[in-house]
């Protein structure tokens, strides 16, 4: 996988982010960024959702940062903090992993198991529902371009894990659309997109609704690879994300 983000602007709202460190049981590392709720209070009974947002290939690295180029600004916004109190999970994959090795380019083959850093964040969110009060019926999950694909991937891994998902500009495996049917899912494509291909969405998305799920689709006329910036900056996405839940 070497598709890269378009320009990037700079990082934005870093600050609200503390930067964190997690050792896996395996002794593997995974760096990341962790937002709170706004006005977090500990002793509180309130339970509040998390969102793990899953960055695209251009984020990759180890400095802990690059990963809140885009939807930092977007997920830091005072404005949407205090409409949907949340934890926010922003890992960072390293410069030589994917989120998910599946058809990138359309002809990858499956490996067997979740990738290093996405199965890394897995086992991190099972650390931090045990020291913060996370609604296990709210666990969202948004990826852009290789995180989209990271997003596909938990969604088969893990059916029944997430209460919603926001693919965008990915892809994953048809065929096996079965097991998580149920999801919502909100999936976004540019039809220009000439990194990864609008098709591994439309593909998604047919299988999904032949096997009787409900996913929706927007696909962004003109628009190339960047299809997360509209996606982002339409408050309805977070609408839609934060009203879904799972049944306790």
């Amino acid at each position: 996988m070497n598709a890269q983000s378009p320009a990037a602007p700079a990082v934005t709202n870093a600050d609200l982010f503390e930067a964190l460190e997690f050792k896996g049981a395996d002794g593997e590392v995974l760096k990341y960024r962790l937002l709170k709720p706004i006005d977090f209070d500990a002793k509180a009974k309130e339970k509040y959702p998390l969102v793990l947002f899953l960055h695209g290939a251009g984020e990759r690295g180890d400095d802990n940062e690059r990963q809140l180029i885009w939807g930092g600004k977007e997920l830091g916004d005072e404005t949407l903090r205090r409409r949907y109190p949340a934890f926010v999970l922003v890992p960072q994959c390293p410069n030589d992993a994917v989120w998910a090795q599946i058809r990138w380019n359309g002809d990858e083959a499956k490996p067997d198991k979740m990738s290093g850093p996405l199965g890394l964040s897995l086992e991190l969110i099972e650390s931090l529902k045990k020291e913060y009060p996370i609604d296990e019926n709210r666990l969202y999950a948004v990826g852009l371009s290789m995180g989209g694909f990271g997003t596909w991937d938990l969604l088969e891994r893990k059916p029944g894990y997430l209460a919603a998902a926001v693919p965008i500009c990915g892809g994953g495996d048809p065929k096996n659309v079965g097991a998580y049917k149920s999801t919502p899912i909100w999936v976004f494509h540019g039809d220009a997109d000439d990194v990864i291909k609008p098709e591994l969405s439309r593909e998604m998305i047919a299988a999904l609704k032949a096997a009787g799920g409900t996913p929706i689709y927007t696909e962004y006329p003109g628009v190339g690879h960047n299809s997360w910036s509209p996606t982002f900056e339409n408050r309805g996405t977070w609408d839609w994300l934060f009203a879904q839940r799972k049944s306790d």
